[in-house]
């Protein structure tokens, strides 16, 4: 799956590709980014107005409790 590009996925589906990722191959966001060559300011600043926000403890999107 090509996640180069997050503008043209939908947030909710980003969020559940991004953990299940996080959870299963990449050790953290920043390894995720460079192995998907996705742009970090995209994925952060989309899941961010959905309301979750990267939790480096846990290695998942979280929600931020807005």
């Amino acid at each position: 799956m090509d996640l180069s590009n997050v503008n043209k996925l939908d947030s909710i589906i980003l969020l559940g590709i991004v953990n299940e990722k996080l959870r299963l191959e990449c050790d953290s966001l920043d390894e995720l980014v460079s192995t998907y060559e996705m742009d970090v300011e995209n994925v952060v600043g989309k899941l961010s107005h959905l309301g979750f926000r990267y939790d480096p403890l846990t290695n998942q999107f979280k929600s931020s409790g807005r």
